[in-house]
């Protein structure tokens, strides 16, 4: 749910416009935003009580340089921050979608195969979280983000800063501060204790027994929070409404001696138990049965159309407002001068103490497509019929390994995540060109673009990917791909673009198929944008399902 903002509200947060409100926490409010460049972002402002406090400047400014090194597909990610402003603040990717929260309360309990699903992510996210090293410390329903694609956590490495502050008066303390919600604490946060990472292991316990059940394991909050405290330090959970199939790996987690709690590896291990081999059968013929229930997916179309029109509202706004500049105040952050806009890689050495990273990498300004297909499923499923798919557009590398997606009929499509049976959308004036249309003319190639860039990338069986850019000076560019398993080549397409945009980045238009068989592994797509990484490196970003953009590597000139 996003709110309006508010009179007291910045316009403006460092290069990021607000959109709107997303809430407000212990550590200050949350804005719907969006870069410079279109990627729309979440950004926490903190508190003016907090930011006056050196003590918690020093651990936020840790805190987000760790975070900054979180990878993974399964974390909402920390893309920006500036620690050493007047009001810090951190941005991050935004999760189009409720929380687990709002999912149960609106839904009630998920199905055993779903909880199933959604531990799984959740592990992955936290191995993620605890390699970079940090412990979450705050995993609750209301940090978990559901999508169609899986679940997202959230405000991971950002608890422990609060840690410094006692409670609503700014008071410092150093030992027994209690940061999280209390429902989903671990006995040794309850304790005051060392906290590890085995904390967020039994805090995961806890969420997957409210996903399972709607119910808290160690009692209601109107039980009293001391009661439930108790309970969680000195009582077994209740878990009689847990599913049986379930029940043992949340009993595990919930274990009072974090030494003995499973590792997320264990975790990992009983999950896959639980699925019995699921997993293996769902990839078959390149279709996973959908995680979510019907009714879910319906609102995270209704989600994905509110998101649209926000979007469309903040254009209309800031057309006739023209550039807005941000007040200063205790409310406000300072707009720092401005930046190189070309992103760089993710930091691999240790930050600056001033925590200031290059803004998010571009992405497509025309119409957010993968909110508008969520819409197009939502449609559907109003409408009835028959299974609804989207249309697979040349595409990159399937970060999940495997052969390409099976066809329906003559499509190449990925089923959208929903139970219901749904009308498969007709074509839109949103959809890709076909081939007759061919490219608009192209502009001039900036120089440092123009050669023979390459990549590849393994999948699942031994299968390799390959792709070969050409950036001709006249802004032609060419893309050719195959796929091959060492032994037989089982796709080979061709792709013909143009520079529509020498700047920076530079913008290419859509793609259309010169050559390969249409419809199947080969199909036109979207407009792109290239992105130097260094003098001899590139992304090709905005491919439609490439989660993990592959770098290209120049080749010498022969």
């Amino acid at each position: 749910m996003v709110d309006q903002l508010r009179p007291e509200d910045p316009q403006r947060i460092g290069a990021y416009r607000l959109l709107g409100r997303l809430g407000t926490g212990g550590m200050g409010r949350v804005f719907l935003a969006r870069s410079e460049r279109g990627r729309t972002v979440a950004v926490k402002l903190v508190r003016a009580e907090l930011a006056a406090q050196e003590e918690f400047r020093g651990r936020f400014r840790r805190e987000v340089r760790a975070a900054l090194r979180v990878g993974g597909k399964w974390t909402a990610p920390v893309l920006d921050a500036d620690t050493e402003a007047e009001i810090p603040w951190v941005a991050t990717g935004y999760v189009p979608g409720p929380s687990l929260q709002q999912v149960v309360k609106d839904y009630g309990p998920l199905p055993e195969r779903s909880v199933a699903v959604l531990a799984a992510g959740l592990a992955h996210a936290l191995t993620d979280i605890h390699t970079a090293g940090l412990v979450h410390r705050d995993l609750k329903p209301s940090n978990v983000m559901i999508t169609i694609d899986g679940p997202r956590v959230i405000d991971f490495g950002i608890a422990r800063a609060l840690e410094t502050v006692a409670d609503g008066s700014g008071s410092i303390t150093h030992t027994g501060a209690m940061v999280g919600s209390p429902a989903f604490m671990s006995p040794e946060q309850v304790r005051g204790d060392r906290v590890t990472p085995a904390c967020d292991v039994f805090c995961l316990g806890s969420v997957l027994a409210y996903a399972a059940t709607g119910l808290q394991p160690f009692g209601a909050a109107s039980s009293g929070v001391h009661a439930q405290m108790f309970r969680i330090v000195q009582e077994p959970p209740d878990l009689d409404a847990v599913p049986e199939g379930l029940r043992g790996l949340v009993a595990a987690c919930l274990t009072k001696d974090p030494a003995g709690r499973p590792s997320l590896t264990e975790v990992l291990r009983l999950i896959d138990g639980i699925r019995g081999g699921a997993a293996a059968q769902e990839a078959d013929a390149g279709r996973a049965e959908p995680w979510l229930p019907g009714a879910i997916v319906a609102q995270l179309g209704r989600h994905a159309v509110q998101l649209l029109e926000l979007e469309a509202e903040a254009e209309s706004g800031a057309a006739d407002q023209g550039a807005t500049t941000t007040t200063g105040g205790a409310g406000s952050a300072q707009t720092p001068p401005p930046r190189d806009p070309r992103p760089a890689e993710p930091p691999q050495a240790p930050v600056p103490t001033a925590v200031r990273v290059p803004p998010p990498a571009p992405v497509r300004r025309r119409g957010s497509r993968g909110a508008l297909v969520a819409a197009l499923a939502l449609l559907a499923v109003v409408a009835g019929g028959g299974t609804a798919y989207v249309l697979v557009k040349e595409s990159g590398h399937d970060t999940g390994g495997g052969s390409p997606r099976a066809t329906a009929g003559t499509s190449s499509a990925a089923p959208i995540a929903t139970s219901a049976p749904i009308a498969t959308p007709s074509a839109s004036q949103d959809a890709p060109p076909t081939p007759t249309d061919g490219p608009p003319p192209p502009v001039a190639a900036p120089a440092d673009l123009v050669g023979t860039w390459e990549t590849s990338y393994g999948a699942s069986g031994g299968v390799t990917d390959s792709r070969t850019l050409v950036v001709g000076p006249d802004g032609t560019v060419t893309l050719n791909g195959d796929r091959t398993d060492g032994t037989h080549t089982l796709y080979q397409c061709q792709w013909l673009m143009t520079v529509t945009d020498a700047g920076t980045p530079t913008r290419l238009s859509p793609s259309f198929l010169v050559s390969g068989k249409p419809a199947a592994s080969c199909s036109p797509g979207s407009a792109t944008t290239l992105v130097l990484v260094d003098a001899t490196h590139l992304k090709r970003l905005g491919v439609a399902r490439e989660k993990q953009p592959p770098v290209y590597e120049k080749q010498p000139d022969t």
